[in-house]
């Protein structure tokens, strides 16, 4: 994914919208985070936003030698007493969820705040039905379970993190062939990671889903896909004294 994003025409426009969705969040908050920890931003698109708040900023990534520090999201965490944590499409893969947030409110301060953005449910419908087509009598597993906004805040609740808020909003990309929309997935690491997910596409499946791409696509040969961009908010609950 770093080799990926490395290019200059590299697709970062999920990182893009998190980043502007995060400054808007702490502007309205009004929180000033002194210190920040980032999981899963390749693209760095959070430095501008964080660094114009005066906020020290760590890197990190659930995934080895994407960033200096690596996490394992289901196990306690080596670091800790951050004032806010922002991660980008990195627990959509979390096998436990619920303790993987408590993970997350463990690492950070009293007073701390968590932004975890991840695809929530309804997003990709048209690759959903372009790779059931691709798979003809033999459907595969090909995308990750997706959580919705009532789950979203359920979770929050089950993690202790307090004034917990889940939303959701749309982001529609228009893509000219099944090519493209493959290589931004897997530039912006949205790519398949499920231990079980059925067996690689051949020569004749892949001619099988560009024609359903083309089956789905408008008067100019274009799908329009959609992303559903689930933000989990909520906060560690201050020490009483």
């Amino acid at each position: 994914m770093l080799a990926l994003q490395a290019r200059s025409d590299a697709a970062r426009y999920l990182f893009g919208d998190v980043a502007e969705d995060v400054a808007e969040r702490l502007a309205f908050l009004r929180h000033r985070p002194a210190t920040a920890l980032v999981i899963g931003d390749a693209a760095r698109r959070l430095d501008a936003p964080l660094g114009a708040l005066g906020a020290a900023i760590t890197h990190a990534d659930p995934a080895p030698g994407l960033a200096p520090l690596e996490l394992d999201q289901e196990q306690p965490w080596p670091v800790g007493g951050f004032d806010l944590i922002v991660s980008a499409f990195t627990f959509d893969t979390a096998n436990d969820l619920p303790g993987a947030l408590i993970h997350l409110r463990h690492a950070l301060a009293p007073g701390g705040l968590a932004l975890v953005t991840l695809l929530g449910a309804g997003s990709l419908p048209a690759l959903r039905g372009i790779m059931l087509e691709a798979d003809a009598e033999r459907p595969a597993p090909r995308l990750h379970p997706q959580v919705d906004v009532r789950a979203g805040a359920q979770l929050l609740q089950r993690a202790g993190l307090a004034d917990p808020v889940a939303d959701s909003r749309s982001l529609n990309v228009r893509f000219g062939s099944f090519r493209s929309l493959v290589s931004d997935l897997r530039a912006q690491g949205l790519g398949n990671v499920l231990t079980q997910c059925g067996p690689a596409i051949g020569k004749n499946a892949f001619a099988r889903a560009q024609a359903a791409f083309a089956a789905f696509g408008d008067a100019e040969g274009r799908v329009t896909e959609r992303f559903e961009l689930l933000t989990l908010s909520g906060w560690r609950p201050a020490e009483r004294t």
